[in-house]
């Protein structure tokens, strides 16, 4: 399976972004599809997770109640709508899939990652 993340781009503070990610070779069927980051000197960091059968998700608290991920079964896709973005939300941007692991926000438990997408939001 190939996954890939789309969307990232330059934006100011306060403004808001839609990163995609779109998977080939497979569905996501049970999957659980997190996306994380890494931003210049520092580690990758888990951002939210979602479970493709089951909706269920998860938000690390440094984004929580300005991103929301969801799927899109007709696409194949797995969405991160990021509002109100601020400089410290510059990074890397990753999606991943875990197969046999659900619900994790360690990047170790996920099997499939994709390329990345650069978000840099300027002050």
């Amino acid at each position: 399976v190939q996954l890939q993340a789309s969307g990232g781009g330059l934006v100011q503070a306060g403004g808001s972004l839609r990163l995609s990610c779109a998977a080939s070779g497979r569905t996501f069927s049970t999957d659980t599809v997190g996306w994380f980051r890494l931003a210049p000197g520092k580690e990758r960091e888990f951002v939210a997770r979602i479970n493709w059968s089951t909706g269920n998700t998860y938000y690390a608290d440094s984004v929580k109640g300005r991103f929301t991920i969801s799927r899109d079964y007709a696409k194949n896709t797995v969405n991160l709508q990021m509002d109100n973005l601020n400089p410290e939300d510059t990074a890397v941007y990753y999606c991943a899939a875990a197969k046999a692991v659900q619900y994790s926000r360690r990047s170790s438990d996920y099997d499939y990652w994709g390329q990345g997408t650069l978000v840099t939001v300027s002050s």
